[in-house]
């Protein structure tokens, strides 16, 4: 035990736990970076086989209901995040990065009581949330009314990632439209709208402080508390600017590790060097950006369950 430990080398038991815990990080991540076999297994797999998107709007109704009626309870943990994260600590790892941006929330601050904005961004975030953890996602973080969140991968087989981003972001929309918006509707309250980036591409994982346990005023544990740091987490942030109300933009990386049949369900956005400067690394040529056809093909054509 730690306390053990501690009294026989003469050492505080803070310093025990420091150590633990970075050597457990550490082995944790020299194996994970090996061997591909001990990428999280929730990652190995196409969970839209899996999700009835049908049952996810329904239980949306429900909490919506729910939220407007008694109040909102968002308990969505980090927790996980942190654990994925410190497997990759002080390393780099090629991620999946979702942004989703909540559209003209500035309307709803200047058309709504404080209280019901929160209730309806706190709602919000977690259906959003349920929707990227129910795909293998995990959140990042929140920012204001917009979420960051990263999906992990075998860096030789970037399709399971990818596929499950973007069917994450077509079911994202689909809640809000037939889940979320139907609840307002009959409250009187605006709509909800998103938009949505998806890129592909290598991050690093770097740590910003320590989160500590204390008992009784007395440091027991230390947990590292880590972020990602990357030219994708930039791009993904940028191109969502360029979507319209539900709308998904791709990267050119995440296009290209796309099957025919999803890439049939984008387009190529033309748009001025002007506005979208940035280049692909490979080819020295403009980073490309994809569009979501139509609602039709990303709310209907593709999401049948």
């Amino acid at each position: 035990m730690p306390d053990i430990i501690a009294l026989e080398l003469d050492i505080s038991q803070e310093e025990v736990m420091r150590i633990i815990q970075k050597e457990n990080s550490e082995e944790r991540r020299k194996m994970v970076i090996k061997n591909a076999s001990d990428i999280p297994l929730l990652t190995k797999f196409y969970f839209d086989e899996l999700i009835s998107i049908n049952k996810a709007v329904q239980l949306a109704q429900s909490r919506m209901w729910r939220a407007l009626k008694v109040g909102s309870e968002f308990n969505i943990s980090m927790d996980e995040t942190q654990d994925i994260l410190e497997i990759y600590a002080k390393s780099k790892v090629t991620l999946v990065i979702l942004h989703v941006d909540l559209v003209e929330s500035t309307r709803l601050l200047m058309t709504l009581p404080v209280d019901r904005l929160a209730t309806i961004i706190q709602a919000f975030c977690q259906e959003m949330s349920l929707m990227i953890a129910a795909y293998g996602g995990y959140v990042l973080k929140y920012v204001g009314d917009a979420i960051l969140a990263f999906f992990v991968g075998d860096y030789n087989d970037l399709y399971l990632p990818s596929i499950n981003a973007v069917k994450c972001a077509c079911a994202m929309i689909k809640v809000i439209r037939e889940g979320i918006n139907p609840i307002l509707n009959q409250y009187d309250y605006p709509e909800l709208n998103v938009r949505i980036g998806i890129d592909l591409g290598e991050n690093a994982v770097v740590q910003y402080g320590w989160e500590t346990h204390t008992i009784d005023g007395k440091v027991v544990s230390k947990k590292p508390q880590l972020d990602i740091l990357g030219y994708t987490m930039s791009i993904a942030t940028k191109m969502t600017a360029l979507a319209k109300p539900d709308q998904i933009i791709i990267g050119q990386l995440v296009y290209e590790v796309l099957d025919e049949k999803q890439k049939s369900t984008f387009r190529l956005l033309p748009i001025s060097p002007l506005i979208w400067n940035y280049f692909n690394s490979s080819t020295g040529n403009i980073y490309h950006l994809y569009v979501s056809l139509t609602e039709n093909a990303v709310h209907k054509g593709h999401i049948s369950k």
